[in-house]
């Protein structure tokens, strides 16, 4: 198991309702575990792997408690992302982004793309105005409820 394995397993892990899981496969042990009272972490050890590939333990942030959905002041609506995957702004390398800081945007208009399990999903705006800030950069792992645009309605 790779780097990129265990960085998918923890998106899959993180977007399911599973609070602790552990495997064992000859000399890997990989254990993850998303309670409040502990530290979610994951461990990886392989004393035949040679050193580069057991640098550092990675480690899975919880998801943020709460975002405000909007700050009365502007009238802002905050684009989330509704799942664990990589951002992107582009439907490919060298094309130009779906929005950027400025533009107007009709309510069901494509404003990004999140990748995740190697399905790319659309993410349509929900509000039309105008974006104001663009909160994640390309190719971003972004998380469940994570905040990725603003819009001013």
């Amino acid at each position: 198991m790779d780097i990129k394995d265990i960085k998918e397993l923890i998106h899959a892990l993180d977007a399911s309702g599973v609070q602790k899981f552990e495997m064992e496969e000859g000399n890997f042990k990989i254990k993850i575990s998303k309670t409040a009272e502990a530290a979610p972490a994951v461990v990886y050890n392989a004393p035949e792997a040679p050193r580069a590939a057991a640098a550092a333990p990675v480690a899975v942030s919880p998801a943020p408690a709460a975002i405000v959905e909007a700050a009365p002041a502007e009238d802002l609506y905050i684009v989330k992302s509704p799942i664990v995957g990589t951002f992107y702004g582009s439907s490919s390398p060298g094309t130009p982004a779906f929005v950027k800081v400025g533009d107007k945007v009709a309510k069901g208009d494509t404003l990004c793309i999140i990748e995740a399990m190697k399905i790319m999903n659309e993410i349509e705006s929900e509000e039309a105005g105008e974006i104001v800030e663009i909160l994640v950069v390309n190719e971003d792992i972004v998380e469940y409820g994570q905040p990725l645009m603003k819009i001013r309605r």
